[in-house]
């Protein structure tokens, strides 16, 4: 096989990236970065209704949500791809407030959360089927539901029965005094 003459053929030929600097002259440390760029931000993300949360990678909930569908216990007349959209959402913003992209145990939370594997009572799916109604198209549907849950359940163990009763009831409450 014929070779690149430019190629080493050992390592130890390999060229080296030696700094072309004077004795005792180093590079400056880095400055800190400012948003002066057209189209940055100045300050903070903006945070409140319909802004959601930006994190690295939040899209791939939308796949990890899909590969659960088949998991998610449905109410009666719920659809399974406002079930899957809504999921999705809430793991997008779980992993957001992680810094990192969005992973199974997002999902399999957003499912606890919202009463998606199969341990609430029928009241609550009857409501949840009405609230979730919509939600794949419906931009506003989806955020409503993702901004009622709070960061600090969010990053609660799904194990806490008790605890999860009470976020489910405190969801219902204020997402009915919105409308």
């Amino acid at each position: 096989m014929p070779t690149d003459p430019y190629v080493a053929p050992q390592l130890d030929d390999a060229p080296r990236q030696v700094p072309n600097l004077a004795p005792g002259v180093r590079y400056p440390p880095a400055k800190g970065w400012r948003a002066d760029r057209p189209g940055d931000l100045e300050g903070a993300q903006p945070r409140g209704a319909l802004l959601g949360r930006p994190g690295p990678n939040v899209g791939y909930a939308l796949t990890l949500a899909e590969r659960a569908r088949d998991k998610l216990s449905l109410g009666p007349h719920e659809a399974a791809d406002d079930a899957v959209s809504v999921v999705a959402e809430v793991a997008m913003k779980r992993a957001a407030s992680y810094g990192r992209a969005p992973v199974m145990i997002d999902v399999d939370v957003a499912s606890s959360l919202l009463g998606y594997k199969g341990e609430v009572d029928p009241a609550f799916v009857a409501w949840r089927t009405q609230a979730v109604h919509g939600a794949q198209h419906e931009y506003d549907v989806r955020r409503a539901i993702v901004d009622a849950v709070p960061d600090a359940v969010l990053r609660m163990p799904p194990q806490v029965a008790p605890l999860m009763i009470e976020f489910r009831s405190q969801l219902r409450q204020s997402l009915d005094a919105g409308d």
